[in-house]
């Protein structure tokens, strides 16, 4: 699975209100600084997760942006589908051949892997919320180990 650059700079910008004590908020100029990227990419990702529910924005001297909703209760599937640009309704919409489309669209055998390694990885997602990955590195890591949403590795990054 490749994340691309929208989807982890939205997750580090909803990372940065899931941490915000209860009513606490953070203004755009804020999320940008504290993530190092520029006010306007922040402004449009933050545009894209208010549209979509994620978040709420209040204008005003004591406005800002924060979650719409505990964080206990955003799942990252939905975060990834929020911010993914190339939403995959069909595994051949990325067909570089030299037709218009691809010629396998009847009968493909690559069509269940790719379908199947879809929907482990929107399961595996699904069990992530976005409390869970607050805190320190080796906290996520724990945490997510032990609800099986991570393959344990060793230190070389295979599985153990």
């Amino acid at each position: 699975m490749k994340v691309s650059a929208q989807e982890e700079y939205g997750l580090r910008c909803l990372l940065q209100l899931a941490s915000l004590a209860d009513e606490e908020s953070l203004t755009l100029a804020q999320v940008a600084e504290r993530e190092g990227i520029s006010q306007a990419n922040a402004g449009k990702l933050l545009w894209i997760l208010n549209k979509a529910g994620l978040v709420t924005s209040t204008r005003g001297t004591k406005g800002g942006y924060r979650l719409a909703r505990p964080a206990t209760q955003v799942r990252l599937s939905e975060v990834i589908k929020v911010l993914d640009e190339d939403v995959l309704a069909s595994h051949c919409k990325s067909y570089t051949g030299v037709l218009d489309s691809c010629v396998h669209n009847g009968n493909c055998g690559i069509r269940p892997v790719i379908v199947g390694l879809h929907e482990v990885v929107e399961q595996a997602l699904s069990n992530i919320t976005l409390a869970q990955l607050v805190g320190t590195e080796s906290k996520v890591k724990t945490t997510l180990y032990n609800i099986h949403a991570l393959p344990r590795t060793t230190t070389q990054g295979r599985r153990a």
